[in-house]
């Protein structure tokens, strides 16, 4: 009765720290209208392969292959660093701008909740 205890015990804890493993790997939700729209612009894009996730750099062409547990916040870290020098913000509108400083695209912030976020997830 003991031994049948300790087990489900051990195997509940196990449950519980694969749980929390997980929610330590997954960074924050983005606004998914806003992130995709942004997504389309920056260079930095998923390669799947047999040993797992690496991430390129469509203009140079380097890719990084960080650790599986590692990868989605290097892509975030490399996104938010993009951003700071490719996205501006005037008034309730999101201003891509290219290498040379040309505008690529307006997007049309829809309320406060996303001007905050691309302020705080950018840094700009």
């Amino acid at each position: 009765m003991v031994k049948k205890g300790f087990f489900i015990g051990l195997a509940f804890a196990f449950f519980a720290l694969g749980i929390v493993a997980i929610q330590k790997a997954t960074p924050a939700p983005k606004p998914e209208r806003l992130y995709k729209a942004i997504k389309v612009y920056s260079p930095y894009k998923f390669e799947q392969s047999l040993t797992g996730l690496a991430i390129i750099n469509t203009k140079t062409g380097t890719k990084e292959k960080p650790d599986a547990a590692d990868t989605l916040y290097r892509m975030d870290e490399l996104e938010k660093n993009w951003g700071k020098k490719h996205l501006r913000i005037s008034n309730n509108t999101l201003i891509v701008v290219g290498d040379n400083n040309q505008t690529l695209t307006e997007i049309f912030l829809q309320d406060d909740k996303e001007k905050s976020w691309v302020k705080k997830f950018y840094g700009i």
